[in-house]
């Protein structure tokens, strides 16, 4: 027996019965051999974690433009609060952590410079429009690699695509709109904990709210403090999906009725904010400016892959994987006039 036979082993007898095991799972799209001492999900993580499309994440936004302040979320800091959180709740739930990880670390590989503006102008420019989730599979399924793709194992592939809910239930009690595994479902969660907090924090940094403006019936709930608020959520997922037996991932009525209405007022103040949203208008131009000039001069930009896809589709590829000071260098050089030289 190897040392990742043992880990197997170790899985199945530590782990609860509801858990999905490394040495059950559905497999990857194309045959590899088994690793010596790592489990199936313990490459998918670290295959996310070393490749191209995390490391942009640094420097792509979450809600406030990253070049505008050292201190906000960007689109990485916000993948690595999601994957403590849902790595925290695992744990408690005896849930195989190694597989809640890899899609935490990759659930938004595939989000756009500047943020949802970003995502909201490629969803207009695109036929069959844009979403970061079916983009976030993409990546890892037919980008990465030169276009080999990852070759991820299905249950994260599946947790990927299937972890975004937007302003819909957060969990929904029909199973066909849910990951498949219970893992899936505690990012999915993790994902709201984690932005509903971040965002109201980096808020208050940016001006735009004052602690005072919360609500005075959430802050009595959830607590006053960013990592109060959190720990309330993340301990109620905990209780609450006991209680079903972890016949699916749970939060109670009371919470969920606190998250969504926190999650109502990021939207009323902070996300649809005219200072924001003028900020964000600019860079639908350089968005839809730097997508045109790709169509018509793809050459020197625009990858030969994915084989069979039109080049339009590949110019949406180009540009969501761009970070934010990326775009803007690339949106100077080709567009703003250039002094003569003496």
């Amino acid at each position: 027996m190897n040392i990742r036979e043992e880990l197997e082993e170790i899985e199945a007898k530590t782990l609860s019965p509801k858990a999905s095991l490394s040495r059950d799972s559905k497999g990857r799209e194309r045959t590899e051999a088994l690793h010596p001492f790592r489990t199936a999900f313990q490459r998918d993580r670290d295959r996310i974690l070393h490749s191209k499309s995390f490391r942009r994440l640094k420097h792509k936004t979450q809600v406030f433009l990253a070049p505008f302040g050292d201190h906000y979320r960007t689109r990485l800091t916000h993948t690595l609060e999601v994957s403590a959180i849902a790595r925290t709740i695992a744990r408690a739930l005896r849930l195989n952590e190694d597989l809640t990880e890899a899609i935490a670390l990759g659930h938004d590989l595939g989000h756009t410079p500047f943020g949802h503006a970003g995502e909201e102008t490629l969803a207009r420019l695109l036929p069959g429009g844009f979403t970061h989730f079916a983009q976030s599979l993409r990546v890892v399924e037919k980008l990465e690699y030169d276009g080999k793709g990852l070759n991820l194992t299905a249950e994260v592939r599946d947790g990927i695509y299937r972890h975004s809910k937007g302003r819909g239930k957060i969990l929904d009690r029909r199973k066909e709109d849910l990951p498949v595994t219970l893992e899936g479902q505690i990012v999915r969660v993790s994902d709201v904990i984690a932005y509903v907090n971040h965002d109201l924090d980096d808020a208050v940094r940016a001006g735009f709210l004052k602690d005072a403006d919360i609500p005075r019936p959430l802050v009595a709930f959830l607590g006053k403090y960013h990592a109060t608020r959190i720990d309330r959520m993340v301990v109620d997922v905990v209780e609450s999906s006991l209680k079903t037996g972890l016949g699916r991932i749970a939060m109670s009525d009371e919470t969920m009725k606190a998250v969504v209405e926190l999650r109502d007022f990021l939207y009323e103040r902070v996300y649809n904010h005219p200072e924001a949203k003028e900020e964000l208008r600019k860079t639908e131009k350089i968005i839809r400016d730097l997508f045109r000039y790709f169509v018509e001069h793809p050459e020197g930009y625009v990858k030969d892959y994915p084989a069979g896809d039109p080049v339009v589709i590949r110019v949406g590829d180009i540009v969501a994987g761009m970070t934010d000071r990326y775009a803007l260098a690339l949106y100077e050089q080709l567009f703003f006039p250039k002094s003569w030289r003496t």
